[in-house]
């Protein structure tokens, strides 16, 4: 399983990476859209696990570019200040919809979920 990890917070998804490389989950990670689609072009992932709300292209808007360069590829969104349509649209496009702060338990749980592992 490889997982792309998308958040403009460096600090939060670097960790993130290594909490979930500690427990086995081969995960990458960018701090941009931009920076997240240039890693897509160049390696498959099974997952990403997208923050909604980042400067330039958020959340939503990659799960778009990304679906349609991997039509297979599942996705997880992450918020720390989502608002309600935000939580509607991202409840509709991806397999689940997390707030933050979170645990790293419940994120590989919805991550073996969603890719039925």
């Amino acid at each position: 399983m490889k997982v792309l990890l998308v958040d403009d917070e460096k600090e939060f998804v670097s960790a993130l990476a290594e909490r979930l490389s500690f427990r086995s989950v081969d995960a990458d990670w960018a701090v941009s859209g931009e920076a997240a689609l240039k890693m897509a072009e160049e390696t498959h992932y099974d997952l990403a696990v997208l923050d909604v709300k980042m400067p330039g292209l958020g959340g939503i808007e990659l799960r778009k570019q990304l679906h349609g360069m991997h039509p297979h590829m599942k996705f997880i969104f992450l918020t720390g200040h989502g608002s309600q349509e935000d939580f509607k649209v991202g409840s509709e496009e991806a397999a689940f919809y997390l707030a933050k702060p979170l645990k790293i338990e419940d994120l590989i749980h919805k991550i073996k979920e969603t890719l039925n592992l």
